[in-house]
């Protein structure tokens, strides 16, 4: 049978995680972990984020470890957590708040980068029109719970169901600021530090990052200094849906990454 890693063809993750749209959602993700204080200060103090070398190292790493971890076997899993919970227990950060340092292993700041990208992937593949069941909505947040066990989390420590993951989020919200030594992402959108082979993206970014902010719950919209409206949403979603409606029109073969095409003929057989 193979090993297929921690989710495998039976899994709702393969099924959603594959879709190109969830791009917007890997960007909501980090918009809710820059709403962490601890979160986005240690990434503050452990990357040079304008240095278009070392940000798109590190974005390249990010991919690679999100591809591994959900199409991997059990020993690349493995392996990657490893070196992922190595640097995360070495690397450490100041916080000002409380004039105490903290490491990058921080378990609450682990928790909540593991519910914002839990929730962001599976609120923009519903809201784009990626069919899911309630059930099945409920099955994908508790298939990561073996995610949240890969960055040194315990499964029981993280929600199980949609309805958890909403009711962690609330019980945050009071910690959660956008901290003012940061720089605004959308600003930061418009001056994308990419390498120069890859500066013709760079005018699609800003209207990624936009979308991706229209994607978030009015409050985090409101924590950025944002509008937030029921007309925004309406806006999020209808814009989600074009794009997935479109990019559903390109062959699978150009549309997939080889990985989600392996899992895609795995799930069919």
């Amino acid at each position: 049978m193979g090993d297929h890693g921690i989710f495998g063809p039976r899994s709702v993750t393969w099924r959603v995680m594959g879709e190109p749209i969830l791009l917007v959602g890997g960007i909501r993700a980090l918009l809710m972990q820059g709403l962490h204080p601890r979160a986005m200060r240690g990434v503050l103090q452990n990357s040079a984020l304008m240095d278009p070398q070392e940000a798109w190292s590190r974005f390249v790493r990010t991919t690679e470890f999100v591809r591994v971890r959900t199409y991997g076997t059990n020993a690349e899993v493995e392996r990657a957590g490893r070196r992922v919970r190595k640097i995360h227990a070495k690397l450490s950060a100041y916080d000002p708040d409380t004039g105490t340092t903290f490491h990058l292993d921080d378990p609450d700041a682990l928790r909540w980068v593991h519910v914002g990208e839990v929730d962001s992937y599976l609120s923009v593949a519903r809201r784009a029109g990626v069919r899911l069941t309630d059930a099945e909505a409920d099955a994908f947040v508790a298939e990561w719970r073996r995610a949240a066990e890969v960055v040194g989390l315990k499964a029981g420590d993280v929600p199980g169901s949609v309805a958890e993951l909403h009711d962690y989020i609330e019980a945050a919200r009071p910690g959660l600021r956008f901290v003012p030594e940061a720089a605004h992402p959308l600003r930061l959108s418009l001056n994308a530090p990419l390498p120069r082979k890859l500066t013709p993206l760079k005018p699609a970014l800003p209207a990624l990052t936009f979308l991706a902010f229209a994607t978030l719950p009015r409050w985090a919209r409101r924590l950025y200094g944002l509008p937030a409206t029921p007309v925004g949403d309406l806006w999020a979603t209808a814009t989600l849906r074009t794009l997935h409606t479109g990019i559903g029109l390109v062959p699978g073969d150009v549309l997939y990454s080889p990985a989600a095409r392996r899992a895609r003929r795995l799930m069919a057989a």
